[in-house]
Order: C-alpha cells, then sequence, then structure tokens
C-alpha cells in the first residue's frame, strides 16, 4: 500500500533558477540530485554562460541590462508558465529578498522555495526587523526608532553615543551608511547618507545605530520547516570585508565558543520565529569583544557562504530547501547539528586588487581548477566566458576543509596557488596576500581588519605569539613542498613559470 503523504506535502518535478552565475549552477546541481529537471533564465550576454548549458531548458529574458532581464517579474513568471514549472528558486541577489516576487510566484501556483512573502517583507525593512526581533528578546544595537527628523535624529545622537552610524532603513550592502565620530559632523553626513539612500533604493529613510568598534560580523544559519521545527547550524564568521562586501568566510568562527554558539543558535531561532519564518535563512550579528552579540538583520534567503556552513556540517542547504518547499520535515531535527573540522571560502572577483579592486572585464581565456581532497569550487563560468560589468563581480567560490583550521588554511594556499584564470584580473593576489597575515592566521580580526590595517604591499609586524604560529605553518608548508616533484618546464597563468608563490616569496 502506497505511503500516505503529509498534507502539506507539495509535488515538485521542475525547478526554475530565477539567476545567474555559480548560484544558478549551484541549484541546478541540486535539483538534478534530486532527480527534478531544471530551467534556466537568461539575458542577452548570457546566451553561453554555464548554467545556461547545464539547465535542461533556458528561456531568453531580454537585454543585458538586469533591470530589462533579471529584475523583471513578468518575464520571469512567463517563462516559468512557458516551461510549466512547479517552484522557483531565487538564489541570492536580484529578486530573492523581493517580497511582490514570492508573492507573483505563489499567485501563479507555483511555489516559492523560499520563506513567505510577510516573512521577506518584515525582515527586509531593517526597522521593523529590529522592532520584530526586539519584542521577541532578540538583543539588538542601541539606536533610534524610525520617522525622526533630521532635528530629531541629531538630538538623539547625543543619546545613541559617538561613534555611531547612519543607516539606510531600506537597503544594505553600505549603501546609504556613514560613520560619524563627532557632533560637528552629522549634518554633512546625514545629507550625504539620505542622498546615497534615495539613489540606490528610492527611500531616503535613515536610522541611527551605536557603532560597535572592534565588533566581529557572525552570523547563525538556520532551517524551518512547515511543521513547526527549527534548527540551527552553526555560525559562520564574515569579518573580513572590504567596504561592508564580505570576502572571505569561515566556519566555525575562532572566535566563538560553544557557549555562545548555543546561545546564539537559540536567539536566532528565536527572530525566526518572531516572523513565522520557513526554510532556509541567516540572522546576522555584531559581537564585540566581550562576547556581547547584537541582532544586525535577517537574510532571508540563501547566503553567499552558505558552502562553508555545508562542509561542516554535512548538510546540503539547497537540497533541503527544496524539500522543505515540497512540505517534507527537516532531517536531524530532533538531535544537535555537530560541527566537523574547518571551512574557509574565499570569493574569487573580477577585480584587480593592486589598482583600488577595479572591475574588470573581458573574456576568459583560459582557466586551471583546483582540486584535491577537502577542495571544493563553486563556479560559474567556462573558458570563453565574458564578463561583463553588468552583474556582480563575483566569478567562484573556493571552498577548502581540514580536520583543523591550520589544515584548512594550508589546503586553501594550495589551492589558490593551483586556480589560474586568463584574460580578466581577479582578486586570487589579495586572499593569497590575507592568508600570509599572522592577524588572520592567528583569528585576530574584525570588520576593520581589512581597510584598517591590512595592506597588500606591507608586511605585518608581528608579535612572538602570532610568530610562533606563522612558523609552524611555514614549516608545514615546506615539508609539503619538499615532497613534491616539479616536472620542468610546467607552466602558470600569470608568469609562465611553474613556481610556488610561497616559494617566490620565501626563497
Amino acid at each position: 500500500m502506497a505511503k500516505r503523504r503529509d498534507k502539506r506535502t507539495r509535488l515538485i518535478k521542475k525547478i526554475l533558477v530565477a539567476n545567474r552565475g555559480e548560484i544558478a549552477v549551484r541549484v541546478i546541481r541540486a535539483s538534478r540530485e534530486l532527480g527534478l529537471k531544471s530551467v534556466a533564465v537568461y539575458s542577452d550576454v548570457d546566451r553561453n554562460a554555464m548554467h545556461v548549458r547545464y539547465a535542461d531548458e533556458a528561456y531568453l529574458l531580454g537585454p543585458a541590462p538586469a533591470r530589462e532581464s533579471y529584475l523583471v517579474i513578468d518575464k520571469i513568471i512567463d517563462a516559468a508558465k512557458k516551461a510549466g514549472v512547479d517552484a522557483i528558486h531565487p538564489g541570492y541577489g536580484f529578486l530573492s529578498e523581493r517580497a511582490d516576487f514570492a508573492q507573483a510566484v505563489i499567485d501563479e501556483g507555483i511555489a516559492f522555495i523560499g520563506p513567505s512573502p510577510e516573512a521577506i517583507s518584515r525582515m527586509g525593512d531593517k526597522l521593523v526587523a529590529r522592532d520584530t526581533v526586539s519584542k521577541a528578546g532578540v538583543p539588538i544595537v542601541p539606536g533610534t526608532e524610525p520617522g525622526l527628523r533630521d532635528e530629531e535624529l541629531k538630538a538623539a545622537a547625543e543619546e545613541v553615543g559617538y561613534p555611531l552610524l547612519i543607516k539606510a532603513a531600506a537597503g544594505g550592502g553600505g549603501k546609504g551608511m556613514r560613520r560619524i565620530d563627532a557632533a560637528e559632523d552629522f549634518a554633512s553626513a546625514l545629507q550625504g547618507a539620505r542622498r546615497e539612500s534615495e539613489a540606490a533604493f528610492g527611500d531616503g529613510t535613515l536610522y541611527l545605530e551605536r557603532l560597535i568598534e572592534g565588533a566581529r560580523h557572525v552570523e547563525i544559519q538556520i532551517l524551518a520547516d512547515q511543521q513547526g521545527h527549527a534548527i540551527s547550524l552553526g555560525e559562520r564568521e564574515c569579518s573580513i570585508q572590504r567596504r561592508h562586501q564580505k570576502l572571505v568566510e569561515e566556519a566555525p568562527s575562532p572566535f566563538v565558543d560553544d557557549p555562545l554558539r548555543r546561545r546564539m543558535g537559540r536567539v536566532a531561532i528565536r527572530a525566526a520565529r518572531a516572523v513565522d519564518y520557513v526554510n532556509a535563512g541567516t540572522v546576522e550579528f555584531l559581537v564585540d569583544k566581550d562576547h556581547n552579540f547584537y541582532f544586525l538583520e535577517m537574510n532571508t534567503r540563501l547566503q553567499v557562504e552558505h558552502p562553508v556552513t555545508e562542509m561542516v556540517t554535512g548538510i546540503d542547504i539547497v537540497r533541503e530547501q527544496i524539500r522543505i518547499a515540497r512540505g517534507r520535515r527537516i532531517r536531524r531535527r530532533d538531535r544537535p547539528t555537530e560541527l566537523n573540522g574547518w571551512a574557509i571560502e574565499c570569493r574569487i572577483n573580477a577585480e584587480a586588487p593592486y589598482d583600488d579592486f577595479l572591475p574588470s572585464t573581458g573574456r576568459i581565456t583560459a582557466m586551471v581548477l583546483p582540486s584535491g581532497p577537502g577542495v571544493r569550487l563553486d563556479n560559474g563560468v567556462v573558458v570563453g566566458t565574458h564578463v561583463t560589468p553588468h552583474y556582480d563581480p563575483l566569478v567562484s567560490k573556493l571552498i577548502c576543509w581540514g580536520e583543523t583550521r591550520a589544515e584548512a588554511l594550508m589546503r586553501m594556499r594550495r589551492a589558490l596557488e593551483e586556480y589560474r584564470i586568463m584574460g580578466i584580473e581577479t582578486n586570487i593576489p589579495f586572499h593569497q596576500n590575507l592568508l600570509d597575515s599572522p592577524s588572520f592566521q592567528a583569528g585576530q580580526y574584525d570588520t576593520s581588519f581589512v581597510e584598517e590595517r591590512f595592506s597588500m604591499d606591507e608586511a605585518e609586524a608581528t608579535n612572538p605569539e602570532i610568530a610562533a604560529i606563522l612558523a609552524t605553518l611555514t614549516a608545514h608548508r615546506a615539508r609539503q613542498e619538499a615532497a613534491q616533484v616539479v616536472a620542468p618546464g610546467k607552466r602558470d597563468a600569470s608568469n609562465w613559470k611553474w613556481v610556488s608563490r610561497w616559494e617566490r616569496i620565501h626563497r
């Protein structure tokens, strides 16, 4: 006799991925492993893109600019109806946190692989989110309420205390954000933040938030199903940032201990339940040097950095997203999630790190991809791909796992040395220099590290404790290289001579 199905279980046989690049490929792979058909969408310049080639079907959306293709809800819905899909996965970016998109999908009788439009809306407005989670007992950074006039904001600044941040209520990514260290700078910073917020989001609403100096950016990955179960998958450290954009993530955090991990996990679940959250989501916190933590925001979508959590938990988050959308219960919901080893992710962007990280465009003419034990590459390009200025510069994500943090770091060193992309510049040299940093190796960094204490050209001064760690890593690497036999005539893509970067620096 056939097994009785839960009344909320939904049949999904075909999924459209409303995105591009590596995340589209990632979702298509998960779909294929579940035996599901996949549908890609693309713009004119993405006609021969990797995600288009990999999908079972593909539909043209329009011209290259995202506002004429990937951001047009009607075009994506039309493609979904033509393809006869049962569900849409939004990936990250583009329409992934648009409540109106989620609602449009649901109105067509198609499953949205993500949270409800109501949850997206409530967590998408930072001020509403702060108020919602605060009422649920989640600690928030001291700041102001919405709707204050300029003179009220200026008066409130004295109560919040300097230094502080002016932040845009309608968005993120550092847009509309200003740091203020003294009262005399308040008026000009306020006007600049409002102009930028209006230009970026069409909304000039601002609020104030106390600046937590020396803070670390730590986020908790959660999963929640339709039956009311919610679990935490541990934390990710995301403090290596430049202009509020994450560059490197690791799991677990070198700063978080077991008691703090448990407390943050419980609070993250409390925040999710405050909006009846379903599917995968991430609750982001600022953590100060005394292990106090404060709610920053909730991302109601799959995160770019989700692979490091997958590597240390063994849980395929995208697969779980699809299962939850089908109405299935979360697996491993009845026992605490155990973390196994350490994982580090480097975002490989088409940028010139020695030229103020200016975007790099062009045609990829050759690639050598890293591989081997503990190495994962979530890639969205192939040889012949044209990297254009129309989209995010992310090319791929390199993730390395080790039994310990030191092993993961050494594996990442090796993988970065192997990785070659020709035709465009990438930020691989940045990551290599970062891994040479004694402070990073020792886990001694915060959100201001890259912009205030790291240089591409100058070595850091070391203290004896950090120097000892560096010496251990150096000796380990030397033993690895001594065991390698390099064939004469081997060439790399940067200087056409096979010499490891470690050799070039230390010989």
